[in-house]
């Protein structure tokens, strides 16, 4: 019996995906090996910006990855960019788990960095081009989901690790390091048995391929399906224009006015999502925690319960962003991240390490958790599912790739300044996050108009129309195009009212 056509899809996307529990494995369990006494011992008591370096390294390296994902993925296509950050990522895991000497860490990490940053930035781009419009958002949602997965996973390996060997012993952080291979070979194994991008494929000069892979996906191989001549037909159109008026460049998108903003939106997007605070929290977790009197072994414990508190939020927002759409979401996420940092600001400065009640204690990490379900349900998500969804076929490898190089570059910035800025600045360091979360909020409620449902080809008339300063319109009033519905309609009353159907 056949999959139903979003089905296949969304298990598809659930796949790909695992080059997301790569990034999301690394941010759950960097934080147990930093505040490991083993991984001390073992490199001689590094300083701040030493152990700094181990976090940034990494960032610093995907934002590298992201950077080569864009050409790599419109040259090679989506799957063979997945292949070869699966390798890479192999390579840098092989070298931070064997690692004998800080710089040889370092290495690792860098490498490690790279393959992520290829796998970040192609993953939704790839899950978005294979998407029916109608489930696109819960699709590449599963980006962060299974982001959320890794850091689950990795927030209790990490805890087992840690507790279960002595102090002393290396495997304390080595064997928690050396797991997250795993899923890198499964992805890199197999993803060739699963489609390859139908833009790409028609973009590329292979148009009866690209078909092909439509039917597979929407009409269980029938390529006269309705659906499937209605998208191939836009597809080609869009594409033949495109290729007809616009160079393949990155200049499209500085001078296209409307390539312009969607980039500066994916870019401040990207940004903004670091500068919520999530990034300082699961670096630096054990840190963090010990501001407020809280032991290293209880830091990790309750990261771990933050866990799985995120992936409950990561799968409510798989299920209902294609219902309540980007926009509101994304602005109402923010303003509660805000409220949450308020509280624990208040907290950490009242209450210090040398305070002995429990009260404070469990109200910050209370106050962490409600943090963490906010984030986890709005921001981080759509970090990844609008860059996606807003470029056009020739700007969307280079758009995405250059979004997700913002994100690492703040999210380097993050890694290497926090554990200064516990250290001197302290409690006054999360008022930075208290003034960014308002911040991001109001800017993206001036800027900001809502995408939801709309086909890819559609993008550049809807942002075309779109007014500069979003509040009071609506997307109804704005666009109400429906180009694909209509021609796929015409398709079936040309064929005597034969239907497309596809549903879960």
């Amino acid at each position: 019996m056949a999959l139903p056509p979003k089905l296949y899809q969304f298990l598809v996307g659930v796949f790909a995906s695992l080059g997301s529990v790569l990034f999301g494995y690394d941010l759950g369990v960097i934080a147990e090996v930093v505040g490991s006494d083993s991984f001390k011992s073992e490199f001689n008591h590094p300083d701040d910006n030493q152990t700094g370096l181990v976090v940034s390294l990494f960032t610093a390296g995907a934002f590298v990855g992201a950077f080569f994902g864009g050409p790599c993925g419109d040259r090679l296509g989506r799957r063979w960019t997945i292949i070869i950050g699966s390798i890479v990522f192999c390579l840098g895991g092989g070298l931070q788990t064997g690692a004998q000497t800080i710089k040889y860490l370092w290495a690792g990490r860098f490498c490690a960095g790279i393959g992520v940053g290829l796998e970040t930035m192609i993953v939704p781009l790839y899950q978005a081009e294979l998407a029916h419009p109608s489930i696109r958002g819960a699709i590449t949602s599963l980006q962060q989901f299974m982001l959320g997965i890794g850091a689950l996973a990795a927030s209790w390996i990490s805890y087992g690790t840690f507790i279960g060997y002595p102090s002393t012993d290396n495997r304390q952080w080595r064997v928690s390091l050396g797991i997250q291979l795993v899923p890198a070979v499964i992805l890199g194994c197999l993803i060739m048995f699963f489609p390859e991008s139908p833009r790409w494929l028609i973009d590329n000069g292979r148009p009866e391929k690209g078909r092909a892979v439509l039917a597979q996906l929407h009409a269980h191989g029938n390529e006269n399906d309705p659906w499937v001549l209605a998208e191939y037909e836009q597809i080609q159109e869009t594409i033949t224009y495109e290729h007809e008026h616009e160079a393949k460049s990155y200049k499209e998108l500085i001078v296209s006015k409307s390539a312009s903003r969607r980039l500066l939106l994916a870019m401040a997007l990207q940004a903004s999502v670091q500068m919520t605070g999530v990034s300082a929290i699961q670096y630096y977790s054990v840190d963090i925690y010990g501001q407020i009197g809280i032991k290293p072994q209880d830091s990790l414990k309750y990261q771990a319960i933050n866990s799985i508190i995120a992936l409950i939020a990561q799968a409510l927002c798989m299920a209902f962003i294609d219902k309540f759409g980007r926009r509101w979401p994304l602005i109402w996420g923010n303003l509660g991240n805000c409220v949450t940092f308020i509280i624990a600001t208040a907290l950490l400065a009242q209450f210090p390490p040398s305070a002995k009640a429990q009260g404070p204690h469990w109200g910050f990490i209370i106050v962490t958790w409600i943090y963490n379900f906010s984030f986890s349900a709005t921001c981080g998500p759509l970090s990844w599912i609008i860059p996606a969804e807003i470029f056009d076929t020739r700007t969307r490898a280079k758009g995405v790739s250059i979004a997700t190089m913002t994100s690492f570059a703040f999210n380097t910035m993050i890694g290497q300044v926090t554990p200064i800025a516990l250290k001197h600045v302290r409690w006054r360091y999360y008022i930075l996050f208290v003034v960014c979360n308002l911040t991001n909020a109001i800017f993206f409620w001036a800027t900001l108009p809502e995408t939801r449902k709309i086909p890819l080809e559609e993008m550049n008339e809807f942002f075309d129309r779109a007014p500069l300063f979003v509040p009071g319109t609506e997307v109804t009033k704005v666009y109400q195009s429906g180009d694909l519905e209509r021609r796929a309609e015409g398709i079936e009353h040309e064929k005597g009212g034969v239907e497309h159907e596809e549903k879960i």
